[in-house]
């Protein structure tokens, strides 16, 4: 069996964040680059797999910049057999549309049973590729599991909705996307850190898919304006003068806060 994980690059959640506002792409020197918890987490359960069965190769999938490449090997360190870098130019300011091809296209050329990416990114948070590999590689897709089950020709698991929980299965191949109710993700040590350095990792360039980013017609969202962040405005203080708690009520009325 063959399990591709998608894993990303992102700006570290606890850092400050930053968007170029000329070129409307984050600004990715702003704050150290890390790999995403949730692409992590979905590492993990490839690997926990493949601990358990030996006929099962993980190899780790990203598009990225080219600086991108010291953060995968992480996936290589934690225990993936290979990796896979898309990295062109081209791709870096690529919609949610354009990134679903260019992955699927990659998962079609490396082979798979069974993709696995994280819900949604910390970084873009689309939460849409998932569903939307599923299209472009015609396989079914099982979304937002918080547990996960692998056999030989299904993956099933749960899903948490509003009152209860969802039992799902799919026939592999397939796509699933996990939520951070999963396992936290192993760490890499010193032994898996020196076998990365030896381990498959191929760079692929948007031509060696056959993805042409420039071609308009790719393209299926166009961002008009970017504006920063407003500063946050300074609240209303309230000063207890015998009516302290009748004005918060008022206040809390006025904003609909109750």
């Amino acid at each position: 069996m063959k399990i591709v994980v998608l894993v990303k690059e992102v700006p570290d959640t606890y850092g400050e964040r930053k968007l170029d506002l000329e070129t409307g792409l984050a600004d990715r020197a702003a704050s150290e680059a890390v790999l995403d918890e949730i692409s992590e987490r979905a590492l993990e359960v490839a690997l926990a797999h493949a601990d358990a069965h030996d006929d099962v190769e993980v190899v780790a999938m990203s598009m990225a910049p080219e600086s991108a490449a010291t953060t995968i090997r992480k996936g290589l360190a934690m225990g993936a057999a290979s990796a896979v870098h898309i990295a062109d130019p081209g791709l870096a300011a690529a919609d949610l549309g354009l990134t679903a091809r260019t992955l699927a296209a990659a998962i079609r050329r490396t082979g798979f049973d069974l993709v696995i990416t994280g819900n949604l990114s910390t970084d873009g948070s689309g939460g849409v590729i998932p569903a939307m590999l599923a299209e472009l590689l015609e396989v079914p897709n099982a979304t937002a599991l918080s547990s996960v089950e692998i056999s030989d020709g299904s993956v099933s698991g749960t899903r948490n909705v509003e009152g209860g929980t969802m039992r799902v299965s799919a026939p592999l191949p397939a796509v699933i996307s996990i939520t951070e109710a999963l396992p936290d993700a192993r760490f890499p040590n010193f032994k898996g850190i020196m076998a990365a350095k030896k381990k498959p990792f191929e760079t692929l360039s948007a031509a060696d898919l056959g993805i042409e980013p420039e071609d308009l017609s790719v393209a299926m969202s166009i961002m008009t304006a970017i504006a920063e962040k407003p500063p946050r405005s300074a609240g209303v203080k309230i000063t207890d003068e015998g009516d302290g708690g009748t004005r918060i009520a008022e206040f809390l009325i006025e904003n609909r806060l109750v």
